[in-house]
C-alpha cells in the first residue's frame, strides 16, 4: 500500500468515526459534539463511500502503524455535495468559538 493510500487510509478510519460511533449524550455549547474513538476500533471509507467500524486486535499493529500518518490538529472532515468525504486543514472555529462555516 502507498504512503497516499496509507495516509487516505487513517483519515477516512478517523472521518468515519462520525457516522458509526455515538456522540456523548450531552454536547458543549458550541453545539459541537466529540467523536468517541477507541484505541480497539478501526473505522473505515470504502471506494463506495460506505462507512464501516471494526475491532481491532493487537496481532497487526506494526503492519497498520507502517505507512499511517498522524491527523493534524486543526482538520476538519466533511462530506461534499457530490458525497465525497474531505478533509481541510487550518482553523475552522472563530475567535469565539463558534463554527466558521455554520449557519448564520
Amino acid at each position: 500500500m502507498s504512503a497516499r493510500a496509507s495516509t487516505l487510509l487513517a483519515i477516512a478510519m478517523i472521518a468515519a468515526a462520525a457516522f458509526t460511533v455515538p456522540a456523548h449524550a450531552q454536547a458543549p455549547a458550541s453545539g459541537a459534539v466529540p467523536w468517541v474513538l477507541t484505541p480497539d476500533m478501526g473505522y473505515g471509507y470504502d471506494a463506495t463511500g460506505k462507512t464501516f467500524a471494526y475491532r481491532m486486535g493487537t496481532n497487526n499493529a506494526k503492519f497498520l502503524l507502517k505507512g499511517a500518518k498522524k491527523v493534524p490538529k486543526n482538520t476538519l472532515f466533511f462530506i461534499g455535495e457530490n458525497g465525497q468525504l474531505y478533509m481541510r486543514s487550518g482553523p475552522f472555529l472563530e475567535d469565539d468559538g463558534r463554527f466558521k462555516f455554520g449557519p448564520g
